[in-house]
């Protein structure tokens, strides 16, 4: 099968994806939207209990299924506590460091429906008064939402909707470059999503029938462990999940090419899949990394914890500062496509 991708599309795609607010847990909006894209394109899923979405294409052999996954949840927090003087006390949602939000723009979305703005900043910001602010830890005891609203006190911001339990989101600060570099929050994993979500319109618009059954599992819980770890069709031999490559110090991954991952923090993935997707990139001229991230776990190895009889594997596009202000590359997410297409093009590792 040759190449499907479409670099305009998708990253428009992309764009689109990373201004949809939703935080682990608050999803809702970001389903419904894929579920119309989906709706819109002529492409056949069903929803989960949990929220995510499956479509699942048809092929020749009916009987052994492939799946690969993305997901679309992403960072974020909860208000904690209402404080006496109308801020917001935060408790994370996912696996971040709080300096990494710190000075970020943010949205409280609350019950009503009712989206309040406000900046993540530290309690002891201003330099003219705190003596030792660049000091203190950037933790919950210090960390806080300043209201964009005439707030005063706790009643002050109850009155405008505000409660705890509310979520909050961060804003992404989407930015692509002319030298071909896309910036924003949340590319973890909407990347991903974006290269199999237009993946499957393409198959489906093309009319191409592909070699196995195969299911895109779009997931909303990966970032708290339990995204794509049930709903798994029981034909399912081979599990792909499409995530993030983490690059920094001691890492082979980069913002060019596409990342394929040996081993996380869950242990070894599947060595032949593993070396399946190597053999594939040899053969199809396709710039690849293999990687070991060590503070790492994907919905692929959660399915596998979950007690799934599969055979697991993961790669996906290098993502430069993950969990913080992201950043890759368009030559990334090309050669993430073009894995993803020959793959699902290729005949099983066992055959």
């Amino acid at each position: 099968m040759k190449n499907r991708f479409n670099e305009e599309e998708t990253v428009e795609l992309l764009e689109r994806l990373v201004n949809i607010a939703s935080p682990s847990g608050y999803t809702t909006k970001i389903m419904n939207f894929i579920s119309e894209y989906l709706e819109d394109n002529n492409v056949p899923f069903i929803k989960t209990n949990k929220g995510a979405v499956i479509a699942t294409l048809e092929g020749k052999n009916t009987q052994r299924h492939r799946l690969l996954t993305a997901h679309v949840d992403t960072l974020g927090a909860m208000v904690k506590e209402i404080k006496s003087n109308g801020r917001l006390a935060l408790t994370m949602v996912g696996g971040f460091r709080w300096n990494a939000v710190e000075g970020e723009s943010c949205t409280i979305h609350t019950a009503s429906g009712k989206k309040i703005r406000g900046t993540i900043l530290m309690h002891e910001t201003s330099v003219h008064v705190y003596k030792k602010a660049g000091e203190l830890p950037r933790n919950e005891e210090h960390i806080e939402v300043r209201v964009d609203e005439k707030v005063f006190n706790e009643k002050d911001s109850r009155s405008i909707g505000i409660e705890v339990g509310d979520f909050v989101s961060f804003d992404a600060r989407y930015e692509a470059t002319e030298t071909g570099f896309i910036k924003s929050r949340h590319l973890d994993d909407k990347a991903s999503a974006a290269i199999l979500l237009q993946f499957v319109k393409t198959i489906v618009a093309e009319k191409i029938e592909l070699p196995y059954t195969t299911h895109f599992y779009i997931s909303n819980n990966e970032e708290i462990g339990y995204g794509g770890n049930a709903s798994i069709p029981s034909e399912v031999v081979e599990y792909i999940a499409v995530d993030m490559g983490a690059i920094g110090d001691g890492q082979s991954s980069d913002e060019y090419t596409v990342s394929i991952c040996a081993k996380d923090s869950s242990g070894p993935y599947h060595y032949e899949l593993t070396q399946h997707l190597v053999k594939l990139a040899k053969e199809s001229n396709i710039d690849y990394k293999l990687d070991i991230y060590p503070y790492y776990g994907s919905d692929a190895s959660a399915a596998i914890r979950a007690g799934f009889d599969i055979r697991h594997a993961l790669f996906g596009a290098g993502i430069e500062s993950s969990h913080a202000y992201e950043r890759t590359h368009i030559d990334s997410i090309k050669n993430t496509a073009q894995l993803v297409s020959a793959y699902v093009a290729s005949t099983m590792c066992d055959e």
